[in-house]
């Protein structure tokens, strides 16, 4: 699928510094691109350089800087990357305790193609809350790229550092694009 809108939410982890990654495949392919960061990923991004990559404001919070669009286009994708264990958890619940959180929980009720490629450690994934957590929003038709089929497996503790440099940015906006292509319905003479 060649253009279209990717809503992407960043979450507090060290890949969040390399999102521009994302944003250029995305751009390449001739879709727009739009960033929501939690409030912990703030530490972890360049806002100014995405805003002006993306063309639209990086929300964090409820509120909108004066002078700016509050609504975004209609989103054909979303993508959370890097995903912490914390919002997985909290985004497989259904917690809303941000702006970040509540737009995943209202794009994925609203049945918006969804991916989400965690950064967590293989102690943190050997936790029943997780695993449950992953396995619900599969279940919901959430893609979680984690496994050895989706080439992304969790890092050993402490190994965060050397591993971010292959966090998966352009298997994540394909992935997308592709759940995107598959979820528009056909058009008409065209099977």
């Amino acid at each position: 699928m060649t253009g279209g809108h990717l809503q992407i939410v960043v979450c507090g982890a060290g890949p969040a510094t390399d999102v521009a990654q994302l944003i250029e495949a995305a751009q390449q392919r001739c879709w727009t691109a739009a960033v929501t960061a939690t409030p912990s990923a703030m530490d972890f991004i360049e806002t100014q350089s995405l805003e002006t990559l993306t063309g639209h404001p990086v929300r964090s919070t409820y509120q909108s800087s004066p002078g700016t669009r509050r609504s975004l286009p209609a989103t054909d994708a979303l993508i959370i990357a890097p995903a912490t264990y914390n919002s997985i958890n909290k985004i497989a619940l259904g917690l809303a305790d941000n702006y970040a959180m509540t737009s995943v929980a209202e794009l994925i009720g609203r049945q918006v193609p969804t991916v989400i490629v965690p950064f967590v450690n293989a102690a943190l994934t050997a936790r029943a809350p997780f695993r449950h957590a992953v396995a619900s929003l599969r279940d919901e038709g959430v893609r979680v790229l984690l496994g050895p089929d989706d080439h992304w497996e969790p890092h050993p503790p402490g190994s965060g550092n050397e591993r971010q440099k292959f966090f998966p940015w352009t298997a994540a906006f394909e992935t997308a694009a592709q759940l995107a292509h598959e979820s528009r319905p056909a058009a008409p003479g065209h099977a």
